[in-house]
């Protein structure tokens, strides 16, 4: 299988005169999302819908209009949707119809490269990834940041090191998200968000991505400066069952399922106080 950033160079190359049709985009505000999911009590997660991954066997065959709606019915504050569709299996169609049945916004994830990309469907934010710009090919990325944000667009700007998160607020991203995953290596670490978000400052929404599989990841997440989560397997290939909308709960109430057991704890611990 060809490389990610070669098979994207080709839909690029594809796209390129294929049709003069510019996005206006009508988006729904990212920022303002998770302010409401923090106003009701919940951890802003962005979920992912995607049929497949590189990381993954076999691949999701469920409707992803369904998964989409359970995860808001979970509380996910937005959603991420995959259009790659060779190494990810997904679709512009997908994402159409997703965004015509929730009322939440809706991240286009793909891998742009080339401005002509852009303009292939309509979404509330747009993913750029540094580390498949500027490079031989490619767009530079303050000259996609700028062109998306002429479309409507709001961006979001993933970065996995120091230097890419520097480049990402050279460029001027408002939206940054630190991805745990080495994409090079496709191997997770967690402490890659605890040590690359120091960098990030407060003015800027940060999101952390990828590796993030149970409530203690994502309060590990939010305590290191994460204002959202983008969540994707361990809602829908949690361990213990495939229930989507149970999946996003637990992780939206992370904070107040701890609290919880931490009560709980303080109850049993009385309980043997007094029986003492």
């Amino acid at each position: 299988m060809r490389s990610i950033l070669d098979a994207a160079r080709e839909r690029a190359a594809a796209r390129e005169g294929a049709s003069d049709e510019r996005i206006d985009a009508d988006a729904q505000s990212l920022t303002e999302a998770f302010e409401r999911a923090e106003a009701d009590g919940r951890v802003p997660v962005i979920a992912e819908v995607k049929p497949t991954s590189p990381t993954t066997d076999g691949e999701r065959t469920d409707d992803p209009v369904e998964l989409a709606e359970s995860m808001v019915a979970g509380g996910a504050a937005a959603l991420s949707v995959l259009t790659e569709p060779e190494h990810f299996g997904g679709s512009t169609d997908a994402l159409e119809r997703i965004r015509a049945a929730v009322d939440v916004p809706v991240l286009r994830k793909d891998f742009v490269v080339r401005e002509a990309q852009l303009d292939a469907v309509e979404a509330d934010v747009l993913l750029l990834i540094v580390r498949f710009l500027d490079e031989e090919g490619t767009d530079d990325l303050a000259d996609l940041l700028t062109a998306a944000r002429e479309r409507g667009f709001q961006v979001l700007v993933e970065a996995h090191t120091a230097s890419e998160v520097e480049r990402a607020l050279g460029a001027g991203a408002e939206i940054v998200g630190v991805n745990n995953r080495d994409l090079a290596k496709l191997e997770v670490d967690l402490e890659t968000f605890e040590t690359v978000a120091t960098e990030v400052p407060e003015n800027v929404t940060l999101i952390a991505e990828s590796g993030i599989a149970t409530t203690n990841d994502a309060l590990a997440m939010r305590e290191a400066g994460a204002d959202a989560l983008l969540v994707g397997s361990a809602i829908v290939d949690a361990a213990g069952g495939s229930d989507v909308e149970a999946n996003t709960r637990r992780l939206v109430t992370a904070e107040s399922d701890a609290t919880a057991e931490t009560a709980a704890d303080a109850d049993t611990d009385a309980e043997a106080d007094t029986q003492s």
